[in-house]
């Protein structure tokens, strides 16, 4: 198909939701911060977005800031390190050249009373909506034909890693799961408050798309009767906005989160990544139960892009049968590694679009 004839990124993802054929699946990928490093010195040059370089479809994302606001300064920064505090009051410690998540050392909520007094720091105010961004940017996303995503930042993976601390929220949801919920349904209607404003101002989006890991490896954070008690409800409550505005619903939940699905297609779900391989989540076997229900993105699995000849032949197990009739978004089931170099990423995205073509 010629360049002037190819469907828009907006265009493959719309179809991949309508459970519909499109020129080729949606190619994305997330890499960490070190990959893209590692790529500016095989040759990826300095200030050119690696969606372009590698001809990745385009996906933009509007966010908005829930923060109490506290103070963000640096404590402690070397040539391998950066110890700093968050607007949500943690203390984390960031490496610089190695991808993966911080080390989270302290947090400023710890309880029902500094909960509340993060709380009340914590209102609608404009100035956490990036007006001057979208301004000078939602017109070329629009005109590129991007696939535009609204953020939201609420639920159990968000409170136990960036506002909380985990051992305290596992401990929580059997011990004192009000309080968790309170803070899982204060952070969602400010952040949909804050998304109504940026709607009705005529900036539009077509999905909603929010994290929260409930698994690891062949195991959950919970089980599936304190979800439907304690999580459930707010999911559903950010599904039901999504589809009163009729657009999408999108969650990413690392790990085994097998159990949860059914629920999850029963709130209305449209979309679910990242299909962890390495723990436990098989796409092939999802897509022929589920295949019809929801649009899977990604379980192509991340353990293997930088073993060439591993990662071809599963993706050609992979790719083709995750295509049928649409609902399939192509991506790793994690972000991608700086073990993977600028060539194993070329070869995968083009052998991607190749295996994902419904011409």
């Amino acid at each position: 198909m010629a360049d002037a004839d190819r469907m828009t990124s907006n265009e493959r993802f719309k179809r991949m939701f309508e459970h519909r054929d499109a020129d080729r699946i949606p190619v994305i990928d997330d890499p960490w911060g070190s990959t893209i490093e590692r790529w500016r010195h095989e040759g990826m040059p300095d200030g050119v977005d690696f969606r372009e370089f590698f001809g990745l479809d385009t996906v933009s994302g509007i966010g908005v800031d829930l923060s109490p606001r506290y103070p963000v300064k640096v404590i402690e920064e070397t040539t391998e390190y950066r110890i700093h505090t968050t607007a949500y009051g943690a203390t984390l410690k960031d490496w610089k050249h190695a991808g993966g998540v911080p080390e989270f050392l302290d947090f400023t909520i710890v309880d029902w009373d500094s909960w509340n007094a993060a709380k009340a720091r914590m209102s609608v105010q404009q100035d956490r909506i990036p007006w001057e961004h979208l301004k000078q940017n939602y017109p070329k996303w629009k005109e590129r034909g991007d696939w535009i995503q609204g953020g939201l930042w609420f639920g159990f993976d968000v409170t136990h890693s960036w506002t909380v601390g985990t051992t305290r929220v596992l401990l929580a949801l059997i011990e004192q799961p009000e309080w968790l919920m309170d803070i899982f349904g204060h952070m969602l209607e400010l952040n949909l408050a804050l998304l109504d404003a940026v709607w009705d101002a005529g900036y539009r989006f077509d999905s909603i798309m929010w994290p929260d890991d409930m698994g690891y490896k062949h195991s959950q954070f919970f089980s599936l009767r304190t979800y439907r008690k304690v999580l459930k409800p707010y999911h559903a409550r950010a599904i039901e906005w999504a589809h009163s505005k009729g657009i999408k619903a999108h969650l990413h939940s690392c790990g085994d989160v097998n159990p949860f699905i059914p629920d999850l297609i029963e709130i209305g779900l449209d979309a679910l990544n990242p299909l962890e391989v390495k723990a436990g989540m098989d796409p092939v076997a999802l897509k022929g139960k589920f295949g019809d229900k929801l649009v899977f993105h990604g379980g192509i699995n991340a353990v293997l892009w930088d073993k060439p000849d591993e990662i071809e032949a599963e993706m050609r197990a992979v790719v083709p049968e995750m295509k049928k009739s649409g609902g399939y978004i192509f991506s790793s089931d994690h972000s991608v590694p700086s073990s993977v170099s600028l060539q194993d990423f070329q070869n995968i995205v083009s052998l991607a679009k190749e295996l994902g073509s419904y011409a």
